[in-house]
């Protein structure tokens, strides 16, 4: 028998200074992979929940071309994140297209503020934030970001047609990049400050056989220049006599940071890298808050699209159980 978990203000609508507050027994915040999956698995288990994010803003639809998902020989990404998307809202899950910006805590009950400042209560939360992109920080790469410098490859590469840009990056992430930017631009380099890489060997093997990308080793980016838009990046070691390569775009793919920045001074533990500290259901230090996919260190390490799925999925049933627990329902 499935069991229904009610709250009591989940049918009342009341404005506070034009924000509004509503009680849920789940809050989802991310919609990406890992929130997504929660959202499908709380259905499931009739447990009143909401989603907030924004699909479209995750790293899986931004991504090329997924290869690595079972039952899906390649697959586009924001395809794949529909199916997520349309999968969940099928079994009446709400996603809020928002950004959760802070959750606080107050007793056993989390609040948590959007970016356009609702508050919503809830009595147990799962954080699908994901990461966000890390940088280069050097002179230039702020000056002209959307004019040259870009953190999305899918978004922008059409831009670039015809034309010579760099890849910044060693993993996955920057070599699917170059290949996805070698179906548009005349020229490809693939800028990596070490000599070996971390992507997938077969990935690698497609980048060496493209006559269109170049790969330079042992080296950094130490400023990107230009004018109006990009023009040039200077290099820390000599790449053919010259220190300075002519590109008409940057693409930086140098790694993520996890983005738990929203949780604040709850307390919550984090490992050296800032990804949260969960146990093997995905529970936090912090007694109802939960978290799955990249923002985690759940899966040993594993970033992927099928580990933040699993991660969500068994989230929400620690939940299920957590909430059954405090409600004392039989």
């Amino acid at each position: 028998m499935s069991l229904v978990f009610f709250s009591r203000g989940r049918t009342s609508l009341f404005a506070i200074r034009d924000k509004i507050k509503i009680m849920y027994d789940l809050m989802i915040i991310g919609a990406g992979p890992a929130g997504l999956t929660a959202s499908i698995y709380a259905s499931r288990f009739k447990i009143n929940h909401l989603v907030i994010g924004d699909p479209f803003g995750s790293s899986l639809a931004k991504a090329h071309m997924i290869e690595n998902w079972p039952g899906e020989k390649s697959i586009k990404g924001s395809d794949l994140l529909m199916k997520f998307l349309e999968h969940a809202q099928g079994l009446g899950g709400e996603v809020l297209f928002d950004n959760a910006v802070s959750v606080k805590r107050e007793g056993e009950i989390f609040k948590i503020r959007t970016s356009t400042d609702k508050i919503f209560e809830s009595k147990s939360v799962v954080l699908c934030s994901g990461t966000k992109e890390r940088k280069l920080d050097v002179p230039g790469e702020t000056e002209f970001l959307g004019r040259g410098v870009s953190y999305c490859a899918v978004c922008d590469g059409a831009f670039f047609k015809g034309k010579t840009v760099a890849v910044v990056g060693g993993g996955n992430s920057a070599v699917m990049a170059a290949l996805m930017l070698s179906e548009h631009s005349e020229k490809v380099y693939l800028i990596h400050r070490k000599d070996t890489f971390r992507s997938e060997p077969v990935m690698l093997e497609r980048i060496k056989e493209s006559p269109k990308i170049e790969i330079i080793v042992n080296t950094n980016i130490t400023e990107i220049k230009g004018d109006s838009k990009v023009g040039s990046v200077v290099l820390d070691t000599e790449y053919k006599g010259l220190n300075e390569l002519v590109l008409d775009g940057v693409f930086v793919e140098v790694g993520l940071t996890p983005n738990s920045v929203l949780l604040g001074d709850l307390g919550v533990e984090t490992d050296a890298q800032g990804h949260i500290v969960v146990d093997a259901g995905g529970a936090t230090n912090i007694e109802g808050l939960y978290a799955a996919g990249d923002v985690s260190g759940g899966s040993n390490g594993i970033r992927q699209i099928l580990s933040a799925s699993s991660e969500g999925m068994v989230s929400v049933s620690s939940i299920y159980n957590f909430l059954k627990t405090k409600q004392g329902t039989k």
